[in-house]
């Protein structure tokens, strides 16, 4: 970036590659168009802009959508939000380490993370590690899955039964 006080040059920059941003002059960090073009090429942007944007939903989502890890910077009342979670759990499960403890015990919530990933098991509150049918979800999704499921499970016959018998959608460990 050669000027980076000129505003045409930084938002064409920043739509090139967001990461840019962290290199134009603060006035443009408030700047909510350059901001969102920012993010939406590379979610680590939303670390540069002002602080204020991490509050924003529209602007935190678009930045989640790129990469789940930049929940870390969202504001806490954002970690609260269902579908924003879920949408970065789309990119990569262990942004569910930045999720509202909450939803990591909402019965609702998990069983969508582990239908996306069945990784997100991991995450969840121990007394859901509990329930078969999330337990079986996850494990339908990724049958690494069953590592995180309670030990009570795993000694279950039947429920050990129901999980070989289940067609894998997508195995990323066996």
């Amino acid at each position: 970036m050669k000027d980076n006080k000129d505003r045409d040059e930084v938002l064409a920059e920043v739509t090139h590659d967001g990461s840019t941003l962290e290199y134009a002059d603060k006035s443009f960090r408030k700047d909510r168009e350059i901001v969102m073009a920012a993010v939406k090429t590379c979610g680590y942007a939303l670390e540069y802009a002002d602080k204020s944007f991490r509050k924003d939903r529209e602007i935190v989502m678009a930045a989640v959508k790129t990469s789940g890890y930049v929940l870390e910077y969202a504001d806490e009342s954002l970690l609260k939000d269902r579908e924003l979670v879920l949408a970065a759990v789309k990119t990569i499960v262990r942004a569910l380490e930045y999720a509202d403890e909450s939803l990591l015990k909402d019965r609702e919530f998990v069983l969508a993370a582990v239908m996306q990933d069945g990784l997100a098991l991991e995450y969840a509150d121990k007394s859901l590690k509990k329930d078969k049918e999330i337990v079986l979800a996850a494990v339908k999704q990724n049958c690494g899955a069953l590592q995180y499921g309670d030990e009570s499970l795993k000694k279950d016959k039947d429920f050990i039964k129901a999980a070989e018998g289940m067609e894998i959608d997508s195995p990323k460990i066996w």
